[in-house]
């Protein structure tokens, strides 16, 4: 192997590391049904840590926490979780039924997982709103997370082309010029970004913390807002490391239909 070839196959695979490097990590709760109707009384739910436009997947073992809250009242869901495969690697999936008209809160926390390549724990506390049977109240409470999105735009009912706004807290408190990746679950991998640059989207929050994002097309999108936690943990060799934890949450964005009768 001569000099020149060895070099551009170490800088091609220098690319690559840090291509794979640079992708954004996502812990994702994706129902089959975003709005739940008297014709969809329950839905499956699939847990997952992963990269979603990319469709590149990461092992998730069992989370910390899966949970509901709908009505003041907080359901334990980890005991529904059954192992399942996602983007080739191992999640979870749950099946859920709703009960009563309400807006329902599922909140998914992680146990940390260690990314040696930014030397730091990452703590994901994934949020999904799904209301059912028309209720329309409480879409904006927070859940109580060390770090979440309040959505200040009502997280379902949307359409493809609207602008979503939230607001990112840590500790119960807005974070002044909060950085928030967004993704879209690019399901399939049917969709090519133009550039690296284009597969996660990036924007910056005011001195309130609140941001807005116009989302261009039809599917779930994800917004992660991360912090470094103020404590650490130990990494696989015992040592004290830092903690990334995200504020993230999931809409539906749908397509404007027409109608049957639509003539232009």
């Amino acid at each position: 192997m001569n000099n020149t070839f060895k070099i551009a196959l170490l800088s091609a695979t220098l690319c690559c590391t840090i291509a794979n490097q640079a992708l954004a990590h996502f812990g994702m709760v994706i129902p089959e049904q975003n709005i739940i109707t008297q014709e969809n009384k329950s839905t499956n739910l699939t847990l997952s840590f992963s990269h979603p436009f990319e469709n590149i997947g990461m092992d998730l073992e069992l989370p910390k926490q899966f949970k509901v809250t709908v009505g003041g009242k907080t359901t334990d869901l980890l005991p529904t979780l059954q192992p399942t495969t996602f983007m080739v690697h191992n999640g979870w999936k749950s099946h859920f039924s709703f009960a009563r008209p309400g807006i329902y809160q599922f909140v998914m926390e992680p146990n940390p997982y260690w990314e040696p390549a930014e030397d730091l724990s990452i703590i994901h506390y994934t949020k999904l709103i799904i209301p059912a049977y028309g209720d329309d109240e409480g879409w904006d409470e927070p859940a109580g997370l060390p770090t979440e999105i309040i959505p200040m735009l009502r997280p379902f009912g949307n359409y493809a082309g609207n602008s979503f706004t939230g607001q990112v807290l840590l500790n119960g408190m807005p974070v002044p010029g909060a950085e928030v990746e967004v993704e879209l679950y690019n399901e399939g991998k049917v969709l090519k970004a133009p550039s690296d640059y284009h597969v996660t989207q990036m924007v910056k929050a005011d001195g309130n913390g609140v941001f807005s994002f116009t989302c261009p097309t039809t599917g779930w999108w994800g917004f992660a807002a991360l912090n470094e936690a103020d404590y650490k943990l130990k990494d696989p060799q015992g040592n004290d490391k830092g903690v990334e934890i995200g504020a993230v949450l999931w809409i539906y964005m749908d397509k404007l239909q027409k109608a049957g009768n639509y003539s232009p």
